[in-house]
């Protein structure tokens, strides 16, 4: 079963048919976008359903309709919660401690199943200490080493400025080596006020989130082997409009793109999962080299690599020849569009964005080093021959 388009795709797609000029027919725009024109079809009835045009379930009523179900579940849990946490603290003979209670309501066989996260949320405690004590109670050895912090940190309020604790723990009756007290002050940040010089940043490049595998070597002997990625930004009447596009080295396919109006970390994710979705195949290994922008740095962009097997590289700071295919494809995006006029507003701009990628640059701009092909006719070939050496 092929993957749904992303929906950025689709709403794009629904744009561009939505604002098609005169004579230009659904069958002409589902060829420039590569898709099939039923499909295009429905996207529009959806649309028309989205925008109250036509009569229908909208999905933003159905989405409402689950998350009133899943409100009012969560409510009952939380009801629950305290209603049995009012009557177990009311037991004046048993210890008031809540995580036994806890693990009574997450059991599979209670009236009304509470999850450990809803519970916890509630009472007002944290999952990891709720299952480090359903492991095993607090050993010896931690409290041992509660009772040596403390009296490490009593000497040390006493007299911040003083430096060697190590001999004022040990006058107080602990037997403790001088590494142990520092390892004890490190963890919690207890330093003399004499102590370490603070370090300003003095404009310098956060530290990259992989090395450079690239080199350079703007060069893939196969699809999904390396990716590019980078983002370009142009102002308009309502504001700027940023767009992050990926590469495919082998073809020179934008094989994703995303578009909005804010620089986010998010911007760089949606055009990655754009990227993964669109070529329906597995990625596993292939590695995507971008800057040392903070949106390629982010966790949540490495936590997208991580989930689908791929691997980072980053170019040198301030090195716009480290990622020079990416940044000619901005040059020409810039040329051909993005300087021609003066843009009004967002939407009309990102609508010349998609039909100038899918429809020209994809479909109609031969490439030198394709053999005069264009990204799409060249992936076709490649394709088919790989396909009969096979």
């Amino acid at each position: 079963m092929p993957r749904p388009y992303p929906r950025e795709f689709r709403e794009d797609v629904v744009r561009v048919a939505r604002n098609r000029g005169p004579g230009v027919t659904l069958a002409q725009i589902a060829q420039d976008f590569g898709v099939h024109e039923m499909t295009i079809t429905k996207w529009l009835r959806a649309a028309d359903v989205e925008d109250g045009v036509k009569p229908g379930v909208a999905s933003e009523h159905a989405r409402e309709l689950r998350e009133a179900r899943r409100r009012i579940r969560l409510l009952e849990q939380e009801n629950e919660v305290l209603r049995r946490a009012a009557a177990y603290l009311s037991q004046a003979q048993l210890p008031k401690r809540l995580y036994p209670l806890v693990r009574e309501l997450a059991a599979a066989g209670a009236p009304i199943r509470v999850p450990v996260a809803v519970a916890g949320r509630v009472l007002k405690l944290h999952r990891q200490h709720y299952y480090a004590w359903l492991a095993q109670p607090v050993t010896g050895g931690e409290l041992e080493e509660a009772y040596l912090a403390n009296a490490v940190f009593d000497a040390h309020r006493e007299d911040p400025e003083f430096r060697l604790l190590f001999d004022e723990v040990n006058a107080a009756g602990h037997e403790v080596s001088e590494r142990t007290v520092w390892k004890i002050c490190s963890a919690n940040q207890w330093w003399c006020v004499f102590g370490k010089k603070r370090r300003g940043k003095n404009g310098r490049p956060g530290a990259p989130a992989h090395d450079d595998l690239v080199r350079r070597e703007f060069t893939a002997p196969g699809p999904n082997r390396l990716w590019l990625t980078d983002i370009t930004e142009h102002p308009t009447g309502e504001g700027k409009v940023y767009l992050c596009a990926v590469k495919d080295v082998w073809s020179n396919r934008i094989v994703g793109y995303s578009i909005a109006d804010r620089m986010t970390s998010q911007l760089a994710v949606d055009a990655l999962e754009s990227a993964v979705s669109r070529r329906g195949v597995r990625v596993a290994g292939c590695t995507l080299h971008s800057d040392r922008g903070g949106q390629f740095r982010s966790r949540k962009l490495q936590h997208s690599l991580w989930r689908h097997q791929m691997r980072g590289s980053m170019g040198q700071v301030g090195s716009a020849g480290d990622n020079a295919a990416m940044e000619s494809f901005f040059s020409l995006l810039q040329r051909n569009v993005l300087d021609r006029h003066r843009w009004t507003t967002r939407e009309e701009l990102r609508i010349a964005i998609v039909t100038w990628i899918e429809r020209t640059y994809h479909r109609r701009r031969r490439q030198a080093r394709l053999a005069r092909l264009t990204p799409i006719e060249f992936e076709i070939i490649m394709s088919q021959a790989a396909d009969q050496a096979a």
